[in-house]
């Protein structure tokens, strides 16, 4: 396989720019697109007719965000340090904020398992004083649907983005401090074990430099896309160096991409939040079912 069999050829298109530093795109139910503006501490929606508005402001210096099971959306705040839900009357209501009493570090990004499992990252933003860190450590946790938070994962250094492999047997959590990719069986009962370092986000072939491994998504075929200072890097499901993907408005600048997202009518749009950027990449095939 190589790339160039899944991404159509001639780069992205820059949808809007203008921002601070743009993180979290989720595609939503209705067609449109969300992402966060965290130093603007304001989350926009952009429309397929190019239009974007203001979805929410302020928005505690939102960072990720994803769908749950019913399409609505979910929200990792840095400056509330919890992870919301917004229903469908538009109330904003509280998914995790503590693990046994003490308040979390800074949730980061967020997924959400076919049984309703709300997993998400919670290193220690830079907003967050020292002295008001509560959690002992940068943990991954898993909230559950009856409201209880446990803590699945306790060794990592600055946990990022995450993604389950298309069966859900596989969650993959980036470390962007030790520049890797964690890979976790997934039991039956939803706990994590297992644990091994699947890729080397320092790939001599990835071009890495200074600005790490940050969000990640895998596709319907189980390649893995991570967003970095220099682009996306893909790799095939075993680890496999596909190529990379560079997030720029013209052949000589290029912006460090943060995060990404699958989209469209027919899962083919990948849209990408780079920097003061929204940008979107055409695929050959469908990344996701949705």
């Amino acid at each position: 396989m190589k790339l160039t069999d899944l991404v159509e050829a001639g780069g992205p298109e820059r949808l809007t720019t203008g921002y601070f530093f743009t993180e979290g795109p989720v595609w939503m139910p209705d067609g449109t697109l969300i992402f966060s503006d965290i130093p603007g501490n304001t989350m926009y929606r952009w429309h397929t007719d190019g239009s974007v508005i203001r979805f929410r402001y302020p928005s505690h210096s939102a960072n990720g965000n994803t769908v749950d099971r019913q399409g609505r959306l979910i929200t990792c705040e840095h400056d509330r340090r919890r992870v919301s839900r917004t229903e469908e009357d538009g109330t904003v209501v509280t998914v995790a904020d503590r693990y046994r009493g003490k308040r979390l570090n800074s949730p980061n990004d967020v997924v959400v398992k076919s049984d309703g499992a709300v997993y998400f990252t919670d290193p220690v933003a830079h907003s967050v004083p020292q002295d008001e860190v509560e959690q002992e450590c940068n943990g991954v946790y898993r909230a559950l649907p009856d409201g209880s938070v446990e803590r699945l994962v306790d060794d990592m250094a600055y946990p990022n983005g995450l993604a389950f492999n298309p069966d859900e047997s596989v969650l993959y959590v980036v470390d962007s401090q030790h520049q890797h990719l964690r890979a976790f069986e997934v039991h039956a009962d939803g706990s994590l074990g297992n644990s091994r370092v699947h890729i080397d986000l320092g790939h001599p072939q990835s071009g890495f430099y200074a600005g790490g491994p940050d969000g990640m998504k895998v596709d319907l075929a189980g390649n893995l896309f991570i967003t970095a200072a220099d682009g996306i890097w893909v790799f095939q499901a075993d680890g496999s160096w596909l190529g990379k993907l560079s997030a720029r408005s013209d052949q000589r600048h290029s912006e460090p991409a943060a995060n990404l997202a699958w989209g469209g009518e027919d899962g083919k749009s990948l849209f990408v939040t780079a920097c003061s950027s929204l940008y979107r990449f055409q695929l050959k095939v469908p990344a996701t079912n949705s």
